[in-house]
């Protein structure tokens, strides 16, 4: 299993429902991995999209607490431990973790694959992703050059989970 996020220095990750940041290489580049995927998320990650309406041409697994709770042309489960079931009928390679915190939070430990856009920036944020680089189990397999948009400096990394890294390595060739 995958995870797609967009950080700052300090893994921040957004504030107030919302992204820290929305660069067009990285929106560009999340539609490009994720379109034909698999996407799961947390309620409020759904509500943050525009018209809260779920990601076109994509599953989306939506995880709530909420058992009234609704989507249009979404899967609703209840629980981490329903996703998982839930995902067990796709290709773990298809599916894409989209957050928000808690949701990472508890999928972690699943995903093998982060694809993360590192900002070079702080901004201000009240929810976080870990931070992969103290994490003794995950190793960056790729890092992109540097890239600007106006005067924000970023780039795009590829974590893999060291267990996996001989395994995708493989799969790479």
């Amino acid at each position: 299993m995958n995870l797609i996020v967009a950080v700052d220095k300090n893994w921040g990750i957004g504030y107030q429902n919302k992204l820290l940041n929305s660069i067009p290489e990285d929106m560009k580049y999340f539609r490009e991995t994720t379109t034909g995927k698999v996407v799961v998320m947390g309620r409020k990650t759904l509500e943050s999209f525009p018209n809260g309406l779920p990601l076109k041409n994509r599953t989306n697994i939506v995880i709530t607490g909420d058992h009234t709770y609704k989507a249009k042309d979404a899967i609703i489960v209840h629980s981490i431990e329903e996703a998982l079931e839930e995902l067990k009928k796709y290709d773990s390679n298809d599916i894409y973790v989209i957050g928000g915190e808690s949701i990472y939070r508890q999928l972690l430990p699943y995903c093998d694959v982060a694809h993360v856009t590192c900002m070079d920036y702080t901004y201000q944020a009240d929810t976080w992703f870990p931070n992969l680089d103290e994490d003794k189990d995950w190793v960056v397999a790729a890092d992109s050059e540097e890239r600007t948009y106006f005067d924000l400096e970023y780039c795009f990394k590829m974590y893999v989970r060291k267990t996996k890294l001989k395994e995708i390595v493989d799969l790479l060739k």
